[in-house]
C-alpha cells in the first residue's frame, strides 16, 4: 500500500515532533564532530601476531556512574585492542595463523558477522571474508570445501566458528566461490545472510558466473549449504547488508555505490509465502517484488538524497517504488532510475534490526553528495513508514587524534541501550557506543599498525555483535583478518543528558 505524500504531511501536522522521536535510540547526537539541531555550518560540511588461546586482560576499574562508557581505553601491550580498564579481550580467528578443520589457514579480510546459541554453551559466528575477484590474487581465500562452492575461481565466501565455555574453537567453511562478501545479516529464524557487495558479471574480473547475490547460511546445518544458490529474487547490485522484519517478512537491502550514490531497497515477499530454514532459495528469480525508497519531508517535497539531512531528528515520510529489472542484465539497478524517482545515500551500510524497525548507516557524504558528512544512522519504522535520523557525524577535522569518530559502518542494537558501531573512517578505527540520550564513548581502539612508523594504518573494525547472552561483544579487525571475543563489566548506559 502506498504511503503518500497527503497522509504523510497531514501525519506530521497532527503529532508534530514526537514522531520524530521513536524507538530507543532517541536522537542520538555524537560529539565531538556531531551535527546537532544547527545547520550543516557546524559540521564544515576518515602486525604483530600471539598466542591465539591467551587472553589479555586490561586491568580493573570503571568510569563515573554519570557518565557514558567505561572509562578512557588503556594501550595494549600486545599491539591489537585498546580497551577500558577492567576489560579482556580473545582471539579467536587470525588469518595466517589459525586453522580451519580442515587445515588450512583461517581465511583473511574479515568483515560482517552474527552469532547463533549452539547447544550446551556454545556459541557458533558466521563470518564473512570481503574478498573479491579470483582465488589468484589472496594468499589465504576462503577452501573450496566441496559441495559448498559457487563459483571456483572466487574467492570469498563464510566461515562458521564455533566457541565453547572452556576456550576451545573449531572454524570451517559455510560457503566458498562467492565475491566480496560483505555485510550481511541473521535472520528471525536462525540462518545467515551473506551479501556480495559487487556487480561482476561472468567473464569480468576473472569470475566465471555472475555476482552481487545474497545467499542463505545454516550455521547449524552444514548439508543444507551444499549446492549454493543465489537468492535472485533480492536483486543484483553491490549488496552491503540485510534485515527481515520478522513481522511482516519483507526485506530491507542497503547498497553501497556510487555514480550514481546507491539506494534503500524493501523486498515484499509473493503472497502466502511463510519464511524459514532453506525456504528463500526455493524461491523464483521474479519472486515477490523489489523497491527503492523514495522520500520526501514534511511538507510533501522529494528527498533526492538523506545527506540532505543536516539535523538530528529529521523524519521523512517513504514510499516504495519497483525495480524495473532486478537482475540488472544490461544496466545497474540503481542506474535504471531517473532523478525524481528514488532518493540515495553514498555509502549506505550496515543494518540491524531492533525497537520494531531497522537502524541503517550510511558511513560518509563527499562530493558526490548534496552536502558532506562523517555518518548518519537512520531508523525506519515500517509501521509508520517513516525515517527519522538518528546520528549524524560531522566531517572529522582530524582523524589521527583520538575523541571524534568517523565512518560508521557495521552496527548492532546493544543489550545495554543504544548501539554499538564498528568504525570505518581514516585515521584511528574504534569501536563506540552511543547512548539513547545521545551521547558517545570508546570501547576498543585498533593498535594492530599495518602501515609504517613513519605512516601508521590502521584496519577498519567489522562485524560487530554480542553474543546471545550478551556477555560477549565480538568484532573483527579486517585486515589482515582477526575475530576478537571481548567481555568485561558491561552495565546498562545511563539516560541524562
Amino acid at each position: 500500500m502506498s504511503f503518500t505524500r497527503r497522509e504523510f504531511t497531514t501525519q506530521s501536522a497532527l503529532t508534530g515532533a514526537g514522531i520524530a522521536l521513536t524507538g530507543t535510540v532517541a536522537a542520538l547526537a555524537t560529539a565531538p564532530g556531531a551535527l546537532a539541531a544547527a545547520g550543516p555550518e557546524n559540521g564544515n560540511g576518515k602486525g604483530h601476531d600471539h598466542d591465539h588461546d591467551h587472553d589479555h586482560d586490561h586491568g580493573n576499574g570503571h568510569g563515573h556512574k554519570d557518565e557514558p562508557g567505561y572509562g578512557p581505553l588503556i594501550a595494549d601491550p600486545e599491539g591489537i585492542l585498546a580497551l577500558p580498564a577492567g576489560f579482556s579481550y580473545r582471539v579467536l580467528t587470525h588469518s595466517g595463523v589459525t586453522r580451519l578443520e580442515s587445515g588450512e589457514y583461517t581465511p583473511s579480510n574479515h568483515d560482517g558477522t552474527a552469532s547463533f546459541e549452539g547447544p550446551r554453551g556454545v556459541t557458533l559466528l558466521v563470518n564473512n571474508h570481503e574478498l573479491s575477484g579470483t582465488r589468484a590474487g589472496w594468499e589465504h581465500p576462503v577452501p573450496l570445501a566441496e559441495g559448498l562452492v559457487y563459483d571456483p575461481v572466487a574467492a570469498g565466501g563464510c566461515t562458521v566458528v564455533e566457541t565453547r565455555r572452556d576456550g576451545r574453537t573449531a572454524e570451517w567453511v559455510g560457503i566458498a566461490g562467492t565475491s566480496t562478501n560483505c555485510a550481511g545479516g541473521a535472520t528471525p529464524w536462525g540462518t545467515w545472510l551473506t551479501c556480495e557487495e559487487t556487480e561482476d558479471r561472468a567473464g569480468r574480473n576473472g569470475l566465471l558466473k555472475d555476482h552481487g547475490y545474497v545467499f542463505e547460511v545454516d550455521p547449524y546445518d552444514r548439508r543444507a549449504n551444499r549446492d549454493p544458490r543465489p537468492i535472485k529474487a533480492f536483486g543484483r547490485y553491490a549488496h552491503e547488508a540485510v534485515v527481515i522484519d520478522p513481522r511482516r517478512g519483507h526485506a530491507y537491502l542497503t547498497e553501497d555505490a556510487s555514480g550514481p550514490n546507491g539506494l534503500l531497497y524493501r523486498w515484499v515477499p509473493p503472497h502466502g509465502f511463510r519464511h524459514d530454514r532453506g525456504r528463500l532459495r526455493t524461491l523464483a528469480d521474479d519472486a515477490g517484488v523489489l523497491q527503492a525508497s523514495k522520500c520526501f519531508d514534511r511538507d510533501g517535497a522529494f528527498v533526492d538524497d538523506l545527506s540532505r539531512a543536516t539535523t538530528i531528528g529529521t523524519v521523512y515520510g517513504v514510499d516504495w517504488v519497483d525495480v524495473p529489472d532486478r537482475d540488472a542484465r544490461t544496466v545497474s539497478v540503481r542506474k535504471q532510475f531517473t532523478d525524481g524517482q528514488v532518493t540515495r545515500a553514498r555509502k549506505l551500510e550496515g543494518m540491524w534490526w531492533g525497537d520494531g524497525g531497522v537502524y541503517i548507516v550510511s558511513s560518509y557524504a563527499r562530493d558526490e553528495s548534496p552536502a558532506q558528512h562523517d555518518g548518519q544512522v537512520w531508523f525506519y519504522d515500517p509501521k509508520r513508514r517513516t525515517l527519522t535520523l538518528k546520528v549524524l557525524l560531522g566531517v572529522n577535522a582530524d582523524p589521527s587524534k583520538e575523541g571524534a569518530f568517523d565512518g560508521p559502518d557495521n552496527i548492532t542494537v546493544s543489550p545495554y541501550g543504544g548501539l554499538v558501531i564498528a568504525e570505518d573512517g581514516d585515521g584511528l578505527q574504534h569501536l563506540f557506543g552511543a547512548t539513547d540520550s545521545g551521547r558517545t564513548y570508546p570501547i576498543a581502539r585498533n593498535e594492530l599498525n599495518i602501515g609504517s612508523e613513519q605512516e601508521p594504518e590502521y584496519s577498519e573494525f567489522t562485524g560487530v555483535t554480542f553474543s546471545p547472552d550478551g556477555r560477549t561483544l565480538y568484532a573483527n579487525i579486517q585486515e589482515p583478518g582477526i575475530m576478537l571475543a571481548i567481555t568485561g563489566p558491561w552495565k546498562r548506559q545511563p539516560n541524562r543528558h
